[in-house]
């Protein structure tokens, strides 16, 4: 890519414009962060800090007022936020890229891409997990048929957080649209829809745990695919002994990976992408093999891909400056929503829900 740069305007600078979003657009070629949006005044010195050359604005409006200075907009602001502020921006002209999840609803992320599509105007939803280095490695593994056909997937987004931090995302409040199923859910069904097509029903179960918790701190969901294949999920803040991150089993072989992907650790650490990027060492891999237990040694290592965040901005500026494919649809993110609505129809209700 050639020529001067996409400028960025990136609205939000809490956890997730400052440690995933601003240094990947900074590390992306094509693109240029040129401003944050935040009313912080310590988010504000630290955004100067880590990008001296950034413009600074209190309010999102601040930011619109001078979108033809802009070439996309990036939504990392809190979950109640994303659907305003993405239709602001594309009704402005602007392509937006919003964090996950896109709506509360897969009505409003249809809605939202309906409104995309009419203007002709990028929507992407940040998915970064589809770059995580296990799911890129369980992908190969599949265009390779190593398992065979599988008939299930257990997928464990799991932590030890026996008290709650506070904060929007542990808000019991709906309009929030808080709590693990929309947070760390949003992270596997998706994977689980990449890899294994469309969902026919979804069961799931969703508890408040903790003491002072307010939303579900430990859900388990289901979900048959059209294919056959049933995944099973786990995202939990109350998992004192974490489970593996995969466990994949097919008609040949099976596939377990125990840890999660190192990327975000390094970027909350302060390192940027380069040489050497998302790579962990051997001693975290995975093993494929059949009849026996990884613990005792069973099957073959198989090495982990190097996890690749850099990617997902990659390809939007390539989506932007030359026309390549959205790296994910707001489409696609809807029919997650479609499942995690089931979800916490089925939770509430106790049943099991048909797509």
């Amino acid at each position: 890519m050639t020529g001067t740069p996409l400028r960025v305007g990136l609205v939000g600078y809490g956890l997730a414009g400052s440690v995933f979003h601003a240094p990947l657009i900074a590390a992306t070629e094509g693109l240029a962060l040129d401003t944050v949006v935040t009313s912080n005044p310590e988010r504000r010195q630290q955004a100067r800090a880590e990008f001296p050359d950034v413009r600074l604005a209190a309010t999102p409006d601040e930011l619109f007022a001078r979108a033809a200075e802009l070439d996309l907009i990036v939504v990392a602001s809190p979950n109640k936020t994303h659907v305003p502020l993405a239709t602001t921006a594309l009704k402005a002209g602007l392509p937006v890229v919003v964090d996950k999840p896109v709506a509360g609803t897969a009505a409003e992320a249809r809605e939202l891409a309906a409104l995309a599509e009419e203007r002709e105007l990028l929507l992407s939803v940040f998915q970064n997990r589809r770059w995580d280095n296990d799911f890129l490695t369980l992908r190969k593994l599949l265009s390779e048929g190593e398992l065979g056909d599988v008939w299930r997937f257990e997928s464990r987004f799991e932590r030890w957080r026996p008290k709650p931090k506070g904060g929007w995302r542990e808000s019991g409040d709906p309009a929030e649209i808080g709590g693990l199923l929309y947070d760390l859910g949003s992270h596997v069904v998706d994977q689980a829809l990449v890899l294994f097509g469309p969902a026919a029903s979804v069961y799931a179960e969703t508890d408040i745990r903790r003491p002072g918790a307010e939303t579900d701190d430990d859900t388990f969901i289901a979900i048959t695919h059209t294919g056959g294949v049933r995944s099973h999920l786990y995202v939990s803040a109350t998992t004192a002994q974490l489970g593996p991150r995969f466990r994949v089993l097919g008609s040949t072989a099976g596939y377990v990976k125990y840890g999660l992907d190192p990327q975000e650790a390094a970027l909350r650490d302060g390192l940027r992408p380069g040489p050497g990027w998302g790579a962990e060492p051997e001693s975290l891999w995975g093993r494929v093999g059949s009849g026996e237990s990884p613990v005792t040694g069973g099957g073959r290592c198989e090495p982990t891909l190097p996890g690749d965040y850099p990617a997902y901005y990659a390809a939007v500026a390539k989506a932007l400056l030359e026309g390549a494919p959205n790296p994910v649809t707001a489409r696609e993110a809807a029919a997650a929503l479609d499942v995690l609505e089931a979800a916490r129809r089925s939770a509430r209700e106790k049943v099991t829900v048909t797509l």
